[in-house]
């Protein structure tokens, strides 16, 4: 998608301008490139932590509404410039940002009087060789392979079935530990501890103050994509715990997102139209009598799914021999999808004819196990035993039991 492929230009850019800066290539344009990129990051992240005083239902831009900070106002809590391997709360990139501000006016002030290695053929020849490797390397992370080295929450190893409890336990001992209370007719602020509340609660009637906000107790344990994670069947039932909970090796299909061009047909069918009439016997008992009348042309809508032909090859050439294979050793295989209803995976299935279980799930987190689309996850008893993009399967032949 265009999110990826933007995503991957930031990085190669960030990078080659570090390096371009280091060098001192083309002077005047890296330093306004530098200035002006970081400008709009320190807007960005300033703007995200600046959200923290902004409550609910208040206009960013009314500021006279602003109360105090509180984390759990902001959409975004992690600015995501090193991803999963540092993360950075919105305040620390905001205060970053502006310390890199500094030197970001100093290069435009003075780009004349940067200091330049080499000569300008070999600074040139490495900021081009830098971004062609840099470009391979991050086509490779999804488009070929998944990253060698994981720091998300299901990396090779992770006992999901054992941190999903932690995490989930770690969520349900949060209590509630005090409340902000505003007076509707001053404006005025106070907090009060749960106890203290509780106790004097008919003091501060709801006519005169309303609840604000409920400052809880931090969970032992933050949550993350694996405390979030959800399989759902097509029935609707959460079928997360059976899959963690099976001792024997089990497949998941990871597909985030599937490709297809959806298109509502309509059908002609024959609709069997019939009379109901109550007959009574001699006895005076009734009964229902069903007699065919007509047959009546009926138009029928339904939405068909045209599948990108990739897509469908790869379930076709992996997944589905997969499926097969591993019904035959008496193991599970599971297609888990994001954003499909069960009349697409329906639709699907005959497709690919892979007599797997089809389960749904959200994609952010789909995305987070694994990136491929699809992707193939081993499990065995709650933890990950291995993962592979989807041209990376080596078959179930060759995989270790």
């Amino acid at each position: 998608s265009v999110s990826i492929y933007f995503s991957v230009g930031m990085i190669i850019l960030e990078i080659v301008l570090g390096l371009a800066l280091i060098l001192g290539a083309f002077p005047k344009l890296t330093s306004w490139i530098f200035f002006i990129l970081l400008a709009f990051f320190t807007f960005l992240t300033g703007f995200t932590y600046l959200t923290g005083y902004v409550g609910e239902g208040v206009n960013f831009f009314e500021f006279s509404k602003w109360g105090a900070f509180n984390e759990n106002n902001m959409k975004v809590k992690d600015c995501g410039c090193f991803g999963d391997f540092i993360k950075l709360k919105p305040k620390v990139s905001f205060i970053k940002d502006c310390f890199l501000m500094l030197p970001a006016l100093y290069f435009v002030l003075k780009h004349k009087k940067m200091h330049q290695l080499f000569s300008p053929r070999t600074r040139t020849i490495a900021l081009t060789v830098t971004a062609i490797g840099l470009l391979i390397y991050c086509l490779s992370n999804f488009k070929w392979d998944i990253p060698h080295a994981d720091f998300r929450p299901f990396k090779v190893g992770t006992d999901v079935k054992a941190q999903r409890k932690a995490e989930l336990d770690a969520q349900g001992s949060i209590q509630v530990i005090a409340f902000k209370l505003k007076n509707r007719a001053s404006g005025k602020v106070v907090e009060l501890s749960n106890a203290v509340y509780m106790k004097e609660w008919k003091s501060y009637p709801k006519e005169e103050w309303e609840v604000i906000d409920q400052v809880s107790s931090k969970p032992a344990l933050e949550l993350s994509k694996i405390g979030e994670m959800e399989f759902t069947s097509l029935q609707g039932e959460d079928q997360t715990d059976i899959i963690l909970d099976d001792a024997n090796n089990a497949f998941l299909i990871i597909a985030h997102k599937l490709y297809a061009d959806a298109k509502t047909v309509s059908n002609v069918v024959q609709d069997s139209i019939f009379t109901i009439d109550t007959l009574t016997n001699d006895k005076g008992e009734e009964s229902i009598v069903r007699n065919f009348e007509r047959l009546e042309e009926k138009t029928v809508k339904s939405v068909q799914h045209d599948f990108d032909s990739d897509q469908i090859n790869d379930f076709k050439e992996i997944v589905s021999p997969l499926a097969a294979k591993a019904k035959e050793k008496g193991m599970k295989t599971y297609i888990v999808a994001g954003g499909a209803d069960p009349e697409m995976l329906a639709q699907l299935e005959e497709k690919i004819q892979s007599g797997a279980t089809f389960l749904t799930s959200d994609d952010i987190v789909l995305k987070t196990i694994v990136r491929s689309n699809p992707g193939i996850v081993q499990m065995k008893g709650g933890k990950i035993v291995n993962k592979w993009h989807k041209s990376k399967f080596p078959g179930f032949d060759k995989l270790p039991m």
